[in-house]
């Protein structure tokens, strides 16, 4: 009898984060789940939109991450954007909270992934970008673009 190998390299990733913010700073955090919020994440369920990090009474809280509730759950009834405790070392919260009080910081989720069984939640420290930022970059990738294409062609 074959025994099936659970798949742990799972990772949810906010692409949206790298668009509307320039990340700075990176730092990795426990999430407080609930059992079948775990299993709707090993699923696949979960969406970033509109979803930050907000620090009340020295505690940090995901707020605005969408898990979807778990089908079988039983009778137990998930709200699935609520807001979820971080788990940091208080020096890591300081940190942070000291960071964002700056002029135009907020701290957005990047990237939700399993760590030795324990769901983690990779933070970044990020300034948001400005319309003409946005077009800036789409340039550059415009031009990277057509120089690897020009490079490409010569070659053959």
């Amino acid at each position: 009898m074959k025994v099936k190998k659970k798949n742990t390299n799972l990772s949810f990733e906010n692409r949206k984060a790298r668009h509307y913010y320039e990340l700075l700073e990176y730092i990795e955090a426990g999430v407080v789940l609930t059992g079948p919020e775990v299993k709707s994440l090993r699923a696949g369920n979960v969406s970033f939109q509109d979803s930050y990090v907000d620090f009340k009474s020295g505690e940090g809280f995901l707020v605005g991450l969408h898990i979807a509730p778990y089908l079988n759950a039983g009778y137990v009834v998930q709200e699935p954007t609520r807001s979820r405790k971080l788990l940091l070392h208080r020096r890591e919260l300081h940190m942070l909270m000291i960071k964002i009080e700056q002029k135009g910081l907020t701290v957005v989720p990047v990237k939700i992934y399993f760590k030795t069984g324990k769901v983690k939640i990779s933070l970044a420290v990020a300034k948001g970008r400005k319309l003409h930022d946005h077009r800036q970059e789409l340039k550059k990738r415009a031009e990277a673009m057509d120089t690897r294409r020009e490079l490409t062609a010569r070659n053959m």
